[in-house]
C-alpha cells in the first residue's frame, strides 16, 4: 500500500523521505491544496511538458523551504549556487532562505513603514507560516501560466491563489478568494537544480484581498452575545 509521502503526484521528491529530518517530524500532506489546485486550475498541462515539469518543480522547491530542516537534505537546489532575487532585491543564499522561510524571503519590501502590509522582519518562521495557514486555512494553490523558454533559463508566469476563510493580522475572513500574478525566472544546472531564481510580482495583490475584512474588534460582539472574533480565529485543520 502507498504511503502518504508517495501519493502526491506534484512532488516527487517527497518519494524517498526516510533519512530526511522533518520540520514537523514527518513528511507534509498536501491533499488539502492539492484539491485547490485541481478545482481551481486554469491551465492543465500534458504530462511531460516543460509547462508541467516546471510547475511540479517549483512545488517542490516550495515544499522542502517550508518542510526540511537541513540544506543537505533538498534535491532541487544547487546550495552552493542558490540564490533568490525578489523584486530586484539582493539575493538571499539557501541558508537564509531556510531560516527566513518562504513567505518572509517572498515579502521582503523596501517600502516605508507606514506603509507596510506585513513585516517581515518582525516575524519568525513559524509566525509566518501560521499567519497565512490561518487566513487561507485550504492552502495556497501554486500554477504556470506560461513558460517562455526553457533550460537553463526557464522563463515563467505563475498564479497564486486561496480563499481567505481565517483570520489575517486582525482581519475577519471573507470567504473571497485572493490570489497575484507574477513572473519568474529560473537558472538550474544539468541536474536541473535550482541556482538562482528570480520573482517579479506587485504584494498589494495578495494584501488588498486579505485586509478586505473588517478589523476582529469590529465584529467581535453580535447582538446574541456570541463572540464573533473567538469563532473566526480558530484556524481550519488542512
Amino acid at each position: 500500500m502507498a504511503t502518504r509521502e508517495e501519493r502526491d503526484k506534484y512532488r516527487s521528491v517527497l518519494e524517498d523521505a526516510r533519512q530526511v529530518q522533518w520540520r514537523y517530524g514527518h513528511p507534509p500532506d498536501f491533499n488539502s491544496v492539492n484539491q485547490l489546485f485541481e478545482e481551481g486550475q486554469t491551465k492543465v498541462w500534458p504530462e511531460g511538458s516543460l509547462e508541467e515539469t516546471v510547475q511540479n518543480a517549483i512545488k517542490s522547491w516550495e515544499m522542502e523551504f517550508s518542510h526540511k530542516i537541513r540544506i543537505q537534505d533538498f534535491k532541487t537546489i544547487n546550495p552552493e549556487k542558490f540564490k533568490l532575487f525578489v523584486n530586484g532585491r539582493e539575493g538571499l543564499s539557501a541558508e537564509e532562505t531556510l531560516r527566513l522561510g518562504s513567505y518572509n524571503a517572498l515579502l521582503k519590501n523596501s517600502l516605508p513603514e507606514e506603509f507596510q502590509y506585513y513585516k517581515p522582519e518582525e516575524e519568525s518562521f513559524e509566525s509566518s507560516h501560521d499567519a497565512f495557514r490561518s487566513a487561507l486555512p485550504r492552502g495556497f494553490a501554486w500554477e504556470i501560466l506560461s513558460v517562455y523558454s526553457g533550460p537553463p533559463d526557464i522563463a515563467f508566469k505563475f498564479r497564486h491563489w486561496g480563499y481567505f476563510e481565517g483570520t489575517f493580522k486582525g482581519h475577519a475572513p471573507t470567504g473571497e478568494m485572493v490570489q497575484f500574478l507574477g513572473l519568474g525566472v529560473l537558472k538550474v544546472d544539468e541536474s536541473l537544480r535550482v541556482e538562482e531564481i528570480e520573482i517579479y510580482y506587485d504584494p498589494g495583490e495578495l494584501f488588498g484581498g486579505l485586509l478586505k475584512g473588517p478589523p476582529i474588534s469590529e465584529t467581535e460582539t453580535t447582538h446574541s452575545g456570541d463572540n464573533t472574533a473567538e469563532k473566526q480565529s480558530c484556524p481550519f485543520t488542512h
